[in-house]
């Protein structure tokens, strides 16, 4: 009862955007040559584009990752941890509930490429399927970087406010986007990394202020969806952005890759929309039925994430190895139509069943929260 319902529910939609979107962006196409290769249903059908502002959901991955870490902090706090050397033992054990699966991950791949060499798999193949499996991976650097830096993070927003601190990263990420428009060669490679930390500071930093009790009026969300979307229509329209919210290969600019201020502006209109849900969604989730399934996503929230992704490699190669090498529809085609979009939305179930098995705990483990944007608490 004293978990913030409304905070878990928008953390399990924050994973299943995540998940869902990969799951249909992503397609391993089979070719003449026995070979895998990525390709993306929006480079052939840019009508889905809108879908993406629905299921990028970093921003809110983020979002929700600022208030646990601020909740987990005043649990720690409470328990006399967090001074001192307390505050390096509370972020050594939250970083090492993100450290622990990455390991697993990492470890079981190792052995899953290891033995595929071994046995002969195509180079392009590995090659593809080791980018899939590792991509989820990007954010654990940025993350670790902002969960660091929760305290002062936190000591900066209740001196000087959200605007105050989230505006230079703004600026920062506007900064970045311009220099690799304009510079030649692009940005520089030390540049990048900052405009990453800055741009998920962002939603981070509102996060974290939403612990402390700022914003809850419904006036600064509805400001929040009102300018995000006004300032990604500008972006598009007048800036030259690209619409999509993922990256489209064959379109020489992304909006993730690093995340741009169309990234930072659709984050701030999907908090916006949270905080204008968070009340009613907390009311839904007092029902035992709607509860349950929100409760056992957040409960495996960090494995679903570093997972999600072997689960289709798991079964787009299964498919090649029980069809004889067949392309099966949705699954090895290209995804050049809608035919291919019905498709895929049909291996979905079988998607998730593979996953769930990847990230199946024991039943004793069922109540307990997995990784660090989990213990989520009202106070």
């Amino acid at each position: 009862m004293s978990r913030d319902r409304g905070i878990d529910g928008l953390r399990a939609y924050a994973i299943g955007g995540v998940v869902l979107g990969h799951w249909l962006v992503t397609a391993l196409v089979l070719t003449p040559a026995g070979t895998l290769t990525q390709a993306s249903p929006l480079a052939s059908m840019p009508a889905l584009v809108p879908v993406t502002w629905l299921l990028q959901t970093l921003g809110l991955f983020f979002f929700t990752g600022g208030y646990a870490s601020a909740r987990s902090l005043d649990s720690s706090r409470h328990r006399h941890q967090a001074n001192g050397g307390g505050y390096r033992l509370w972020y050594g054990r939250r970083l090492g509930r993100l450290v622990g699966p990455v390991g697993a991950l990492l470890g079981c791949w190792v052995a899953v490429l290891a033995v595929a060499v071994l046995g002969g798999v195509p180079l392009a193949t590995l090659r593809t399927v080791a980018t899939l499996v590792v991509s989820p991976l990007w954010f654990l650097l940025p993350f670790a970087a902002l969960v660091l830096l929760t305290r002062p993070l936190r000591g900066a927003l209740r001196r000087w406010g959200v605007l105050a601190v989230v505006l230079p990263a703004v600026v920062l990420v506007a900064a970045v986007d311009v220099a690799g428009r304009v510079r030649p060669g692009g940005v520089p490679g030390w540049v990048v990394p900052l405009g990453v930390v800055g741009a998920w500071l962002v939603p981070y930093a509102i996060g974290v202020a939403l612990a402390d009790g700022e914003p809850r009026d419904r006036r600064t969300g509805i400001r929040l969806v009102v300018g995000g979307v006004t300032a990604m229509a500008a972006l598009v329209l007048v800036a030259g952005y690209p619409a999509s919210a993922v990256g489209v290969p064959g379109a020489g600019r992304s909006n993730l890759d690093p995340p741009s201020l169309f990234t930072v502006c659709l984050a701030l209109a999907q908090i916006g929309c949270a905080l204008l849900i968070r009340p009613g969604l907390a009311r839904l989730l007092d029902r035992p039925r709607c509860w349950a399934p929100v409760l056992a996503v957040n409960g495996v929230a960090t494995s679903v994430y570093l997972w999600h992704q072997t689960a289709l490699v798991t079964v787009t190669v299964l498919g090649v190895r029980l069809s004889g090498g067949t392309a099966l529809a949705g699954l090895h085609t290209a995804p050049d139509d809608g035919l291919w979009v019905l498709a895929r939305l049909a291996w979905l179930p079988l998607f998730a069943t593979v996953l769930a098995l990847l990230v199946a705990r024991p039943r004793r483990s069922a109540a307990r929260t997995d990784g660090p944007f989990s213990r989520v608490r009202t106070g």
